[in-house]
């Protein structure tokens, strides 16, 4: 009997354990923060019992990832980008809207975020490219490697960026340190990070004056979020999120720390007002599993605050485990990763782990105000369906991965 469990949870066994413990939290944590949804619904269980289903299904696609020989990757990369490009497009233009923004496709009764599945490819597809380009002299990475990164880049990222900034921006980043990883050329590393400066000001330039454009000042939205979802239907084109993006701006740039308690408008940044609530009422070790009052508040406390939930009922000491958690896997991947004999898999695995680690650092500084709000996920805890799956897809690949490099390890002369 051990021995079949074993051979289905087979690759690395801290991988393991740190997945299954960040599932463990997102079920407790989902269904305590998931309290509007069971109002909403008037069904309590409901969303518990759509959430282990996700954690479930995402749990089968892991071990059936984990299964798959790294080098069967590469074979399906060029699927997998005409997928992730159609799909986006199919979403861009006739995808349902999530709080003001085309992000989902219905297909079959079923949602999915194209996205999700978009971020994945381009981390297959720049790993394999890197690996392709290095030099034989082994002094790092072809000229041509960031041209050719770029080319599948740049376009995939501006179509996702329209309606979700914050994902194309972590895809930037985690394709730029891919990129340095991989030892392309420093001199092309500064030039692309000088010309990013450039573009991130000239955007930072067009949102904060195009944004103001017919703002709406109806008193009877709630929230600037709800006002700048007013705008946008009025806006409409490609700078229909501009409005958002401005108001998340200047709300994170405002400077509270000077405004006393008594006068701190809550209502005008209603989200992280919330959420500093819940952080400051948490105390070393909270309020207790289920115990929770900002839950009731915060809109998405079940996804994109559910960290500050987390630090409400687990305090301090939780939300240390929660980022000890990713640690574990980030530096576990890169120890994976230098045990890879080729440079494909490698780079793979340390494209999915940064993938995973550099999401769930925002998410975590947005809940505790470092951040502008972004709307991301906090990955393998937040509720999802899509991006659950695909969280756990990834998680498998790193398994996958961890099984091919742990037998190089004890046999070197196998290949």
């Amino acid at each position: 009997m051990n021995h079949r469990i074993g051979n289905l949870f087979k690759g690395d066994k801290v991988i393991w354990m740190v997945f299954l413990f960040l599932c463990m939290i997102s079920i407790v944590e989902v269904f305590s923060a998931s309290s509007t949804l069971t109002y909403k619904s008037q069904n309590y269980m409901g969303p518990l019992f759509y959430h282990v289903i996700m954690i479930l299904l995402g749990l089968f696609v892991a071990i059936v990832t984990l299964n798959i020989p790294c080098r069967y990757f590469k074979i399906v990369t060029p699927l997998l980008l005409l997928v992730s490009f159609s799909t986006l497009l199919w979403v861009l233009i006739g995808g349902e809207s999530i709080n003001g923004a085309n992000r989902v496709i219905r297909l079959a009764g079923f949602t999915f975020q194209p996205s999700e599945i978009a971020k994945g490819t381009m981390v297959l597809a720049t790993a394999q490219i890197l690996s392709a380009m290095q030099r034989e002299d082994g002094s790092g990475a072809d000229k041509k490697a960031m041209k050719y990164v770029l080319i599948i880049l740049m376009p995939m990222a501006f179509i996702i960026g329209i309606e979700n900034l914050s994902t194309a921006a972590i895809l930037f980043m985690v394709i730029f340190l891919m990129m340095f990883i991989g030892r392309v050329p420093i001199m092309q590393m500064g030039k692309l990070m000088g010309a990013g400066v450039a573009v991130i000001v000239v955007f930072l330039t067009l949102v904060l004056t195009l944004g103001s454009i017919g703002q709406d000042s109806d008193a009877t939205a709630a929230t600037t979020e709800q006002k700048a979802s007013k705008n946008e239907i009025k806006g409409g084109g490609v700078f229909h999120r501009f409005a958002t993006w401005r108001n998340r701006i200047l709300n994170h740039s405002d400077d509270t720390n000077k405004v006393r308690p008594e006068d701190y408008d809550i209502e005008k940044n209603y989200q992280v007002g919330h959420a500093n609530i819940a952080i400051a009422t948490s105390g070393i070790i909270g309020k207790g599993p289920g115990n929770s009052t900002e839950r009731d508040f915060l809109p998405q406390a079940f996804s994109d605050f559910i960290y500050a939930i987390v630090i409400e009922e687990a305090g301090i000491l939780g939300a240390i485990v929660v980022v000890f958690l990713y640690v574990i896997l980030l530096f576990r991947a890169a120890r994976i990763a230098g045990r890879c004999e080729n440079n494909f898999p490698a780079f793979l695995v340390l494209g999915l782990a940064l993938l995973l680690v550099t999401q769930a650092t925002i998410n975590m500084m947005v809940a505790v105000g470092l951040m502008p709000v972004t709307g991301q996920p906090l990955p393998l805890i937040s509720k999802g369906g899509t991006s659950t799956i695909i969280n756990c897809a990834y998680i498998g690949a790193i398994l996958s991965v961890s099984r091919s490099a742990k037998r190089i390890e004890v046999s070197p002369q196998a290949k």
